[in-house]
């Protein structure tokens, strides 16, 4: 009987815990002085919100924050993916989650660069794939877009593999038309299905754009994708002509392609994630035979860096 006592006793004292806490209460709450916490908080390493000017810490998150910052977590049976769309990633991890059956979950929700990074600074996801600009400048472009997060002192990029990015058109319409240099592609009064804000395949294209000296503007959009494979799909039904993308994808959806350039395609990622059985199983997967041997067909890879870390915030 006093075992069911101290049982319900602990379960009261739980529900009676406030759901937002303050720097004195949480300093309690994980036995830590109120210095440490301001350090924390100001290195982005703890979950927490200013509002009005005081710092306000929710209990939930503090809770994931310390199952996460233990020997790789007791999340370890799930890798969620957000981030950018990509043709090899969606096969490989829809390989890894038929061979793991219900033994774990691994997913991968297409949402584009800039939205996978602010679900990864959620804790919502695991890892954020991304591609920002030309790979020739991705060592300084990728961590100067993790720095916009205060979480990014506790992440790591690793390279998974360069990809070539271009337009995506209708086969019929391309050989219809005389000059197929990319100036006057972007000069044409074609269908343009554009992609969202924030998605690295949007940023290549206004990057594109402004080396040419042609304004977002004067393009002739007539509708907006939220994903690679939407954006081909749309050309495919003929809802579009034109619309940013990688090779990989034309080869998919047996379109054309008009080459721009190469990219880096990385993983953001928290440390305690790295060690994941399950990451290293992703790893080991895109450098598998098979992966390789369907990079190949697609067309538009290169895997010489694959699995380099190649920035960490330490």
């Amino acid at each position: 009987m006093s075992n069911l006592n101290s049982i319900d006793s602990s379960l009261e004292d739980k529900e009676n815990e406030p759901r937002f806490m303050n720097v004195k209460q949480v300093s309690e709450y994980l036995q830590l002085n109120e210095k440490k916490i301001y350090a924390l908080v100001s290195e982005g390493k703890i979950p927490g919100t200013k509002i009005t000017g005081k710092w306000m810490f929710p209990r939930a998150l503090i809770d994931n924050w310390i199952i996460e910052s233990s020997h790789g977590g007791l999340l370890t049976d799930r890798l969620i993916v957000a981030g950018s769309d990509d043709a090899v990633m969606q096969r490989v991890i829809m390989q890894i989650a038929h061979n793991i059956q219900s033994k774990a979950l691994v997913s991968y929700t297409c949402t584009g660069t800039r939205l996978g990074l602010s679900l990864l600074s959620h804790h919502k996801v695991d890892v954020c794939a991304m591609h920002w600009g030309p790979y020739s400048e991705s060592h300084l472009r990728h961590p100067a877009l993790l720095h916009q997060y205060p979480q990014h002192h506790n992440w790591v990029l690793v390279r998974l593999f360069k990809r070539e990015q271009g337009l995506l058109i209708n086969k019929k319409l391309l050989s219809t038309i005389n000059n197929v240099d990319l100036k006057s592609i972007l000069e044409t009064d074609l269908k343009w299905c554009k992609r969202q804000d924030g998605a690295g395949s949007q940023r290549f294209l206004q990057e594109t754009l402004q080396h040419f000296g042609i304004e977002d503007k004067s393009l002739n959009i007539c509708c907006t994708a939220l994903s690679e494979r939407d954006a081909a799909s749309r050309i495919a039904m003929n809802q579009a002509d034109v619309a940013p993308g990688t090779r990989s994808i034309a080869t998919e959806y047996s379109l054309g392609f008009i080459p721009i350039g190469w990219e880096a395609f990385d993983l953001a990622l928290y440390r305690g994630v790295y060690f994941r059985t399950l990451f290293q199983n992703l790893l080991e997967e895109i450098k598998s035979e098979s992966c390789r041997s369907l990079a190949k067909q697609l067309g538009g890879y290169d895997f010489s860096e694959t699995g380099k870390l190649t920035w960490s915030a330490e």
